[in-house]
Order: structure tokens, then sequence, then C-alpha cells
């Protein structure tokens, strides 16, 4: 199964009405810096954890810089079995400029 792409439009909607998790995979500090409110930090020293607290048909929406990293990161979890995951496009760099009162500080 592979992950899905999602804009940031899309994104916001789906945060408004469901109960979906984002996984942002940036740097600690970065995201100590600003990150979507409600989002999930998600390392490699966390990655387990957060696969075994999760269920396979919730969906995860995978959150990095600019929408590369979460690319890897979301085909990773669709191949150990989570049927939701989303890679989304244009990471929080574009969430920011486009968003700017939807970021936690």
């Amino acid at each position: 199964m592979a992950f899905k792409h999602i804009s940031i439009t899309q994104t916001q909607a789906l945060l408004n009405k469901e109960d979906v998790v984002i996984a942002d995979i940036r740097d600690p500090n970065s995201f100590q810096a600003g990150h979507i409110p409600g989002s999930e930090h998600l390392s490699n020293a966390n990655i387990s954890e957060f696969m075994m607290n999760k269920e396979f048909d919730q969906p995860i929406i995978i959150v990095c810089y600019h929408g590369m990293s979460s690319q890897g990161a979301a085909s990773y979890l669709a191949e150990q079995g989570f049927e939701d995951v989303y890679s989304m496009d244009g990471g929080f760099t574009q969430w920011e400029a486009q968003l700017p009162e939807n970021v936690e500080r």
C-alpha cells in the first residue's frame, strides 16, 4: 500500500473534521520553535513507540520542512501496514507561510 500526497488546504480540512495524527519529522529545535497545533514530534528514537500506539486505519499526515523527507517516512509507515498515510506537500514551511495563525509556538 502506498502513501498519498495531501495539500495544506486538504490537511487543514481533515484536521477540522477527523481524528488525524500529524507526525512532524523535523529536528527537535525546529519543532519546538513552531509546529501545527496538536502535532507529535516523530524521530528514529520514538518511531517504534509511535507505531505501537496508533491504529492502522487512523489517518496519519507526515510533515517535514518542504514536503520531501516526509515522503520517505510516509512510505515507511505505509509499508508497515498503516492504511491512510499522507505526505504533506510544501511541508511546514508552506504551512507557516499560508496559515501563520495556525502555528503553535
